[in-house]
């Protein structure tokens, strides 16, 4: 058998930190990708249906890969160790990617709610901008409850990398538009 470093975390707040990578990574990558999907499908004036139709597929696809791409590296990453005869240092990828898959599920719906209520005009897109942006700054000052950074210093670090990211989605996105001559609901 094997030797293992594993430690099972006890408790919440270690339970937060051995998956933090996991919970951080997914809510990052879910409420991102699914704002930039929204940003994008914006750009491109397509109706708020459309925005509706991409981002919860991409929810569901995206989510789902991304907790079997984390199992999958962990998985890896043991398979190299065993092989160099180094102790196990993670013996649950499974619980990993479910971290990782939960996290991106659940934060990513943040940027899909307002167009939930019906709305299908620009104030819609605004709101889930806003909320967005909200979300992203929680999430990064959340960190800071159990680690050493800062609350706001987390907060603003995933606020300002996720409003680049959602800037160059939505332009891209009207570029897209442009060029193909897209005409259509710009919400």
């Amino acid at each position: 058998m094997r030797a293992s470093v594993h430690r099972e975390p006890a408790g919440l707040v270690d339970t937060a930190r051995h998956y933090l990578r996991d919970l951080i990574y997914g809510a990052n990558d879910g409420i991102i990708t699914t704002f930039a999907v929204v940003a994008g499908v914006t750009g491109g004036a397509l109706s708020s249906r459309a925005v509706l139709v991409v981002g919860l597929a991409n929810l569901f696809a995206d989510g789902l890969s991304m907790g079997v791409g984390n199992y999958l590296s962990i998985r890896s990453d043991e398979s190299a160790r065993a092989a160099q005869s180094l102790p196990e240092q993670e013996a649950s990828p499974v619980r990993h990617g479910i971290a990782t898959m939960a996290a991106f599920a659940v934060a990513g719906t943040v940027p899909l709610l307002p167009y939930f209520w019906g709305s299908s005009d620009l104030s819609t897109f605004r709101l889930a901008m806003v909320l967005t942006m909200v979300a992203l700054f929680t999430v990064g000052a959340l960190r800071s409850t159990v680690t050493a950074d800062r609350w706001w210093t987390g907060g603003l670090e995933m606020l300002s990398l996720g409003a680049v990211v959602a800037a160059v989605a939505y332009g891209v996105g009207a570029a897209v538009a442009g060029m193909a001559g897209t005409q259509g609901d710009p919400a």
